[in-house]
């Protein structure tokens, strides 16, 4: 009979660009979830698998709620949230970017967060960032959460504190994952998905303001080569052929430093070399076909 310890899913929800995913990335101490700057970074949910002595929690990374939704992108991106806060959730951490005060994106998830009737915890992110700060503005808050932690996700700081707390509220019971060989925290996506996910990660960050909304990846191949090279077939889709050329850049430059960038930090992730074939390719549907 298998020992009981804590275990339970614990979804993150917060506006875009709150650290939810340097928060997990930081908990599991590896790199599961893709970050930058920029809004719609984290497109699906992502779970992954933390265990200590105490038992099993199971993170679900959830995209950032759009208060206003302009295009199909975030429509979908809303609509992924919103469906996980539906599921059997134990527990929920609503982080909140305490430099930034409260708006109408604020309050839908506000409203969104009480609608869930499982334990809570209120975390207020980036105190590493000391002004402005709207703490005061959120303060009203507290009351409705069973705990209150104040954290730099960047910077590590409380992170232990607030698993300790999770731990406290998870329920009692059997393990979820069983398995003891898992190469990566990630339980729901594969290599493919991983590999899409960093380039699409390095594309956001050295392309304009206006571009990422409109991209997507996909790797089509991964395949062993001679010497322990690893071959990695690759394709950014954008909607137009105006976006195409912008990813490429002049003289293909653009499209080099993201297949470089991209190309080093696989070959940290795996410990191989890499040749990634990466392309770029215009379908103006690839939005209903592929998110």
């Amino acid at each position: 009979m298998d020992e009981k310890i804590k275990a339970g899913y614990v979804a993150i929800i917060g506006r875009p660009n709150s650290g939810k995913s340097t928060l997990l990335n930081n908990i599991l101490k590896q790199k599961v979830a893709i970050t930058s700057p920029k809004p719609q970074t984290t497109r699906i949910p992502i779970q992954a698998v933390y265990n200590d002595a105490r038992g099993q929690i199971i993170f679900i990374d959830t995209p950032g709620i759009f208060a206003k939704v302009f295009d199909a992108v975030a429509k979908k991106i809303n609509l992924k949230t919103e469906q996980v806060l539906k599921k059997n959730i134990d527990v929920l951490v609503y982080l909140i970017d305490h430099n930034r005060d409260r708006n109408i994106e604020e309050n839908k998830i506000i409203g969104l967060v009480r609608n869930v009737d499982k334990p809570k915890i209120l975390a207020y992110n980036k105190m590493d960032i000391k002004h402005p700060s709207y703490i005061p503005h959120y303060r009203f808050l507290e009351s409705e959460f069973n705990k209150t932690v104040e954290i730099s996700a960047l910077f590590n700081k409380n992170l232990n504190l607030l698993v300790n707390y999770i731990f406290e509220l998870l329920p009692i019971g059997d393990k979820i994952i069983k398995r003891e060989d898992l190469v990566t925290p990630a339980i729901n996506i594969d290599s493919k998905t991983f590999i899409a996910e960093i380039i699409r990660e390095k594309a956001y960050l050295f392309l304009r303001k206006e571009v990422p909304y409109s991209l997507t990846t996909v790797v089509d191949e991964i395949a062993d080569r001679e010497e322990g090279l690893k071959y990695i077939k690759a394709r950014i889709v954008t909607v137009s052929d105006r976006y195409k050329r912008m990813i490429i850049g002049d003289t293909g430059r653009m499209i080099k430093e993201i297949g470089r960038a991209s190309r080093k930090e696989l070959e940290v992730a795996t410990n191989q070399k890499i040749y990634l074939d990466l392309t770029v390719e215009t379908n103006p549907h690839w939005i209903e076909e592929m998110l």
